[in-house]
């Protein structure tokens, strides 16, 4: 292969010429990346990515104990509006009639008067889109792909209208 030079300068061109007669052109400044600058570029990947997965795991476990501290807010929101509407009733019955025209199923006398039973609740938090209902006593609300569902769960006790939550990181990761 044989070697001419065009030009002069940092842009000049070294014409090389194959055994084809074909020229190819390349310029002189033309460089690439070399093996090691392509590891080192890997190894601080690889580093990064370690840092980054354990962090990414903890926001998945963190991002389900908030939705089942918010579901809970929702049920004792939704056992308040329940209890209120049975105790304005002229007449308090069973079930309790909402404005969007679901019923409520409640207890009748005693302390859990007014108080959704644990179907009533499912009925009156309408969306737990992400949890498992299973009706009791207590009626649970597990988070759907937790690690440990009973470690990541709201649970009502229809017989007084507490909300308990029961979330780990473990658990809920």
């Amino acid at each position: 292969m044989e070697k001419g030079i065009k030009g002069d300068g940092p842009e000049s061109i070294a014409v090389y010429q194959t055994k084809g007669g074909q020229n190819m052109k390349r310029l002189k400044n033309e460089a690439g990346f070399t093996m090691i600058e392509l590891v080192v570029v890997i190894v601080i990947l690889g580093i990064l990515a370690a840092f980054a997965v354990p962090r990414y795991i903890a926001l998945q476990a963190q991002a389900r104990i908030a939705a089942v501290n918010g579901l809970a807010g929702g049920l004792r929101g939704s056992v308040a509006v329940v209890r209120t509407k049975y105790i304005l009733m002229t007449t308090p019955a069973t079930p309790v009639v909402m404005d969007d025209g679901t019923s409520v199923a409640v207890g009748t006398s005693g302390a859990a008067a007014g108080v959704p039973t644990e179907v009533g609740i499912a009925a009156a938090i309408q969306d737990y889109s992400g949890f498992t209902y299973t009706a009791g006593p207590p009626a649970l609300f597990q988070s759907t792909g937790a690690a440990t569902l009973t470690s990541c769960q709201a649970s009502y006790a229809p017989a007084t209208g507490i909300v308990t939550v029961t979330a780990t990181t473990a658990g809920c990761s």
